[in-house]
């Protein structure tokens, strides 16, 4: 589940990234950033099956110029955190260790991942993937052991190049404590994303800053109010700050020196599992929804397809298979059945064809030279290339049509283009494709052939009959004529002598079976071409076209990666667990 919310993320970032449309933008950002703080939460999940002694995490989070280094210097008893009056000065997370060591906070790095550990004075400025920790040990009475995170605030203009850091931060967090001034505590991003973390269920206490003496119960009665339209669980501890003007600090109150090492006693991961599970469960809908909506798309694609090929498919059937004039194949296979029958005058030279008509494998070059001819001449394969021309026209009218008025027009507009620029190499693969095809399936005809002549052979009175017609050496002649390329098989069909040795097949006792081994060689043919030249051929290629669209505008995830996450999602009834 972890490497699909990784694999999501990534295409949400590249595709905005790109000239992602400004109705999207938004949205897509609000996703980024659901998605980095989910991974995180996950991320903490696996430190607290692998590290369950890890320090006890706070994080401090708020808005610009809210005071949050100031409040970190305030609970440290120290000037460790930088603070400065240009808001936005705080750009990468900062840890300080409160009663334990940089080598009790190890696990942390992997929590980080690409982000870098770096000492606090050598951050620069030009990188935001990066974070620093820093022992403390000066006297920090109202705080636990720990590690006190300061972060860069979440509202400037500026933060979306290092907002990811202050999510990572937030999601690392044991105790949140929310850092707010009377100018800033009513912003809704800071309500944004208070909403945001209820799903992950942290003990929270909430420090309003820059406050004077005596305008505090309206402030709180104020957030009450908001805190209770962004979320549904209790409205947490307030810490009202007074500004003192000796220092220039606020000053913590002597009776909440020891609310923290109380809400440290709340801390509780065995829940870690179920959290993550309603976390995943709260916005996999909305971050799936556009993959979807390409799942969507490309089964209409391959409606649109299946359509077409089988409109082809009735076509072949219609104008070659059951056409009178143009079905050749069968006719080829009494061409061959001629020459398998011993007739007065021509046996030596039937002889060296019936040689050829066994198809040993040391003559397949031999027969591939008559059969290059037969393909050369083809009915069949006349037809077959103009079928797969009047598909390729519907597809791209089709497609022509979803661009000008169907849902999701950009799509289907760049999918018109790419069958436009591949259409000639898809068609020459086709065509050599099917020409093979014909080649091929002549063993299919000979062995049709030979089956007749076996039945035949059942029966030596039409047996006999045959080979006492003089029509039948006619016919003979005319299929050997056929064999070294004097004559195609069109001509032949027409052929008087070959239309009297057909009329003297069907009346004979082997009728029936004539017109069923006809019958079966028609349905053969129909599943091989539908197989062959259709379904891996030209219906292939076209289904594939979509894989070809930039991989920097689409998500471009399969049905199959979504539903193993998904499949993910519902079995683990108590919660993700990570390994």
């Amino acid at each position: 589940m972890l490497e699909f919310i990784q694999l999501l993320n990534q295409r949400y970032q590249t595709i905005l990234s790109q000239s992602c449309n400004e109705a999207n933008k938004f949205s897509y950002q609000q996703r980024v950033d659901e998605l980095i703080l989910t991974e995180a939460f996950m991320r903490k999940g696996y430190l607290i099956n692998s590290s369950p002694e890890k320090p006890l995490q706070i994080t401090i989070v708020g808005p610009t110029q809210a005071g949050k280094s100031s409040l970190v210097n305030v609970l440290l008893n120290s000037n460790v955190a930088e603070v400065s009056p240009l808001a936005g000065y705080t750009i990468h997370p900062q840890g300080f260790c409160v009663g334990v060591s940089q080598k009790d906070c190890s696990a942390l790095q992997r929590y980080f991942g690409r982000f870098q550990q770096m000492q606090q004075s050598l951050m620069p400025r030009t990188r935001h993937d990066c974070y620093s920790l820093t022992e403390t040990d000066s006297e920090a009475l109202c705080v636990p052991k720990c590690v006190l995170w300061d972060t860069p605030d979440f509202d400037s203009i500026d933060s979306v190049v290092y907002r990811e850091g202050v999510i990572r931060s937030i999601a690392l967090a044991d105790i949140i404590i929310l850092v707010v001034s009377k100018e800033k505590y009513a912003d809704q991003s800071v309500w944004d994303i208070m909403s945001a973390l209820e799903a992950l269920h942290q003990p929270t206490i909430i420090c309003l800053n820059k406050v004077n003496e005596g305008s505090e119960n309206i402030l709180i009665e104020s957030l009450k109010e908001k805190w209770r339209l962004a979320r549904k669980d209790g409205f947490p501890e307030v810490v009202p700050l007074y500004y003192q003007k000796q220092t220039g600090l606020p000053v913590w109150p002597s009776q909440k020196s020891e609310l923290l090492s109380v809400l440290a006693t709340q801390v509780d991961h065995k829940k870690q599992s179920q959290f993550e599970q309603e976390l995943l469960q709260k916005y996999w809908k909305n971050w799936v929804e556009p993959v979807i909506a390409e799942h969507n798309l490309l089964h209409d694609w391959n409606n649109l397809i299946d359509e077409a090929i089988g409109q082809a498919l009735e076509n072949y059937q219609r104008d070659y298979l059951n056409h009178p004039r143009h079905y050749e194949t069968f006719q080829q296979a009494l061409a061959e059945l001629l020459t398998l029958l011993e007739i007065p005058g021509l046996a030596g030279i039937l002889t060296s064809a019936r040689k050829v008509i066994t198809w040993p494998m040391r003559k397949i070059m031999t027969l591939g030279r008559k059969r290059l001819h037969i393909a050369d001449s083809s009915q069949e394969l006349i037809l077959l290339n103009q079928i797969a021309e009047h598909l390729m026209i519907h597809v791209a009218d089709r497609l022509l049509d979803n661009a000008e008025e169907g849902h999701q027009r950009l799509w289907w507009k760049e999918l018109s283009s790419l069958l436009r620029r591949q259409k000639p190499d898809i068609l020459q693969s086709y065509s050599a494709t099917a020409k093979s095809y014909h080649i091929v399936f002549q063993q299919d005809v000979e062995k049709t052939a030979q089956n007749l002549y076996y039945k035949l052979q059942e029966q030596p009175l039409v047996l006999n009959s045959l080979r006492a017609t003089r029509v039948t050496a006619d016919a003979a002649g005319i299929a050997l004529t056929l064999h070294m390329g004097g004559i195609g098989v069109h001509d032949l069909i027409f052929a008087p002598a070959m239309l009297t040795i057909t009329s003297l097949l069907t009346e004979s006792a082997i009728g029936s079976y004539m017109h069923k081994v006809e019958h079966d060689l028609k349905a053969h043919q129909l599943k091989t071409v539908k197989q062959l030249l259709f379904t891996e051929g030209i219906g292939k290629q076209l289904k594939s076209l979509p894989e070809h669209l930039s991989t920097t505008t689409y998500f471009n995830i399969s049905s199959e990666q979504l539903k193993a996450a998904e499949l993910q999602l519902t079995e683990k009834r108590y919660g993700l667990r990570l390994l």
